[in-house]
């Protein structure tokens, strides 16, 4: 897989669209989740990903299959491109009084204890978990590994992995009093 990875980041070096296409193909759909996640808005996720997408394209003759898996390597640039936005949104100037600059303030200051509360609500949710669930939600979701990777990694069968993934999202769901949708 290194050598096909390192050979596909060589087309999409020299322009070549099938490359690019390709590379799309394998990991749009896990960038675009990431930033929707990450930022919030389907039109910024959209605009995020394409954006990642570019900065692949820009530094693809930089891609080393000796130093990381290509999914870790892109998933890296979209964590910083993702992070670049969330401090240009949070810098952004504009004009505003006093008046509303001290309510966003302290709306800010309320938006950051209900998210680092919920943080700390997440994973104290995640910790009550069995391990297995625990470790394929982790893998999949904050790793960006596939279904059959973490199967080859913890040498069982993707359909236990799948599972595994299903039951913790499941209990996640009702410990958070949510829904399941799908």
């Amino acid at each position: 897989m290194e050598n096909e990875d390192w050979i596909l980041m060589q087309e999409v070096a020299q322009g070549k669209e099938s490359g690019l296409r390709t590379l799309y193909d394998r990991f749009g759909t896990l960038v675009f989740r990431n930033a929707c996640q990450v930022l919030g808005s389907v039109s910024e996720a959209e605009d995020a990903t394409q954006e990642v997408f570019v900065q692949v394209w820009r530094t693809a003759d930089r891609y080393d299959p000796t130093r990381s898996k290509l999914i870790t390597w892109v998933m890296l640039i979209s964590r910083r491109m993702f992070i670049d936005r969330l401090r240009r949104r949070m810098v952004r100037p504009h004009s505003i009084s006093l008046d509303e600059g001290l309510h966003d303030i302290a709306s800010a200051d309320t938006r950051d204890n209900e998210m680092k509360e919920g943080s700390a609500a997440i994973r104290r949710r995640m910790s009550e978990l069995p391990e297995l669930q625990r470790e394929v939600i982790e893998r999949v979701y904050l790793q960006g590994f596939s279904l059959r990777e973490v199967a080859e990694q913890r040498n069982m069968p993707v359909g236990t992995i799948k599972s595994a993934l299903s039951r913790g999202l499941g209990r996640l769901r009702e410990k958070f009093g949510m829904e399941q949708s799908g």
